[in-house]
């Protein structure tokens, strides 16, 4: 079937994500009822997905980050830690990037400066 040979191209010219993407349309009965242009924009966009993810994954690894399992969503913001949840809600939308100014993390030793970094 041409199907393999497509898919095997596809990979050949790195487009995994595509190939992978295609697969599952091929296995799913309602893709077929979609536009040719539909299909072809879900693809494109499971490949720009992929290689976002991989870029991702490839820059946390090369970061080497002392606590790579750290999430935001895992942060205490109790009152009793004196954590303001709105400046950390700001800080994570990264506007102060944009806006060119600096992040310093203070605090006393053992609350989690580290693992918040």
């Amino acid at each position: 079937m041409m199907t393999h040979t497509t898919l095997a191209q596809l990979r050949s010219l790195k487009l995994d994500g595509f190939a992978a993407a295609l697969e599952e349309q091929l296995a799913q009965p309602a893709a077929s009822a979609l536009a040719f242009e539909e299909r072809l924009a879900l693809l494109i966009d499971r490949e720009l997905l992929w290689r976002n993810d991989r870029k991702l994954a490839r820059l946390l690894q090369r970061a080497r980050l002392k606590y790579p399992q750290a999430a935001i969503e895992d942060l205490d913001t109790r009152a009793a830690r004196g954590i303001d949840h709105r400046q950390i809600t700001s800080l994570v939308l990264s506007a102060w990037i944009a806006t060119g100014h600096m992040v310093l993390v203070g605090g006393p030793t053992g609350v989690g400066k580290t693992w918040l970094a």
